[in-house]
């Protein structure tokens, strides 16, 4: 659903910049002279000396009490879409997971447990500090995002090696499910060295 709302949205504002563009392009190569053909009367570039907002343009409604708080609600409303759909594109957090129970029918497993699950078994691995996990992408074809905080002394290749094929594996194992693609990201603590005198 938000793919095809990007595309669209994408798409409306690809065609108002194209029309715009091609707008300006006419009038600012006099195209309407040289090839002999009329615009409309509200069109607003009509030759290389036009400008895109005339003086009356700007100051035409300057002395009406309605005018600034109506900008300023309309750029209120824009900027509040604007932010819906900047926060929209962040993955969130798969709520549920469709797990096939052979039978012809779907069991659902609560998405934030399985998560619970493999930060419990991630964070028992030696050398993780802390273990932080997020399912997303769709009920029936999840994908996790694994980050670990590391201890100093941890082996990051080592715990990588037991991570994906112990824990990862055993999580999609225990779902039912084909496939568990996954990110993973390490991160080492931070530690102040340690003064010796």
């Amino acid at each position: 659903m938000r793919r095809t709302v990007n595309r669209v949205l994408l798409g409306l504002l690809g065609l108002g910049l194209f029309a715009l563009g091609g707008g300006v392009l006419l009038g600012g190569l006099d195209l309407p002279r040289r090839w002999d053909f009329g615009v409309p009367g509200w069109w607003p570039f009509r030759g290389p000396d036009d400008v895109v907002l005339g003086a009356e343009g700007r100051t035409r409604w300057r002395e009406e009490g309605w005018w600034w708080p109506t900008v300023i609600a309309v750029l209120a409303v824009l900027l509040a879409l604007l932010l819906w759909w900047l926060l929209a594109q962040r993955r969130h957090r798969l709520g549920e997971v469709r797990v096939d129970s052979e039978d012809g029918s779907a069991a659902r497993l609560d998405g934030g447990t399985l998560e619970d699950v493999i930060e419990e078994e991630a964070q028992a691995l030696d050398g993780v500090s802390r273990a932080h996990v997020r399912l997303t992408g769709r009920s029936t074809a999840p994908s996790a995002r694994v980050r670990l905080l590391l201890e100093p002394h941890a082996d990051p290749a080592r715990t990588l090696v037991r991570l994906s094929p112990e824990i990862l594996a055993h999580a999609r194992d225990s779902a039912g499910l084909d496939r568990l693609p996954s990110k993973v990201r390490l991160k080492g603590v931070r530690h102040h060295a340690r003064r010796v005198g």
